[in-house]
């Protein structure tokens, strides 16, 4: 994996709040998160409604919850919250522990909720590329009920052994257990993978052999390449209330519903 890899690349629409009264700013929902790094922005919907928890990427290294702001307005056309999480980056904090504040973070969230106005009956977690990484390790946490992984990373020993290690500090034993692909068998809750058909060919390897894995153990799981998309043309279909990922949003919920 190159220097010239797609995180150098950027997006060229800027952050803006998403609608009116619609964001809960952080002040108001985080005052247990005494780091900036480890808050939430809440984007309310309606009242009673599903939350969507959307993790960023950026390699683990680099990028903010806020950048991604604009991509809640997909789902929240149908009536679905959006929750945008942050955590601390590398090499300030290590894999385990970015993990580690992801729990966290939905443990707080869960607790949130129902003063919030919104549904509390579990989540569903989305992420970008590390996001996509960090959307898979939340699987296991009991408050999620499902996860959408879009071009993510799911197998960490190609990053271990190239430049992107020099903040991560993975060892061997690091990446084995923050490796979704490399544990034996998974959570038995859905997990829809896409990445685009223009993407890097190691990120779309990587999106189809942990697919593969999923299957393989009986776990619930779909896989779909989007035509024409690269890294950062995918998030579109996010960003539209008809676009692809977002669909499989909306029936992720609906699959899981109570």
């Amino acid at each position: 994996m190159g220097r010239r890899g797609v995180e150098r690349r950027g997006y060229r629409r800027q952050y803006r709040p998403v609608g009116r009264e619609r964001q809960v700013r952080a002040g108001e929902l985080n005052r247990s998160f005494p780091r900036e790094r480890n808050r939430i922005d809440f984007f309310k919907a309606k009242a009673n409604a599903p939350t969507l928890l959307f993790i960023h990427g950026g390699y683990w290294q680099n990028r903010a919850k806020e950048t991604f702001a604009l991509f809640a307005e997909g789902v929240m056309a149908h009536g679905i919250n959006v929750a945008l999480i942050g955590y601390r980056l590398a090499p300030d904090a290590t894999l385990d522990q970015i993990v580690a504040e992801t729990h966290a973070g939905i443990d707080f969230l869960a607790r949130q909720l129902p003063a919030l106005g919104a549904d509390g009956n579990g989540i569903v977690v989305s992420g970008w590329s590390a996001g996509g990484h960090l959307t898979a390790m939340a699987l296991s946490h009991p408050y999620v009920r499902a996860g959408l992984g879009i071009s993510g990373i799911y197998d960490l020993e190609p990053i271990r052994h190239s430049y992107l290690n020099v903040k991560l500090g993975l060892d061997e034993a690091a990446s084995r257990r923050n490796s979704p692909m490399m544990v034996a068998g998974g959570p038995l809750k859905p997990l829809s993978l896409v990445v685009g058909s223009a993407e890097l060919p190691l990120l779309r390897k990587q999106t189809a052999d942990f697919a593969g894995h999923r299957a393989k153990y009986g776990l619930p799981v779909t896989y779909e390449e989007i035509p024409g998309a690269d890294h950062f043309t995918i998030m579109d279909e996010m960003v539209a209330p008809t676009g692809r990922i977002t669909t499989l949003i909306r029936q992720l919920f609906e699959r899981t519903s109570i």
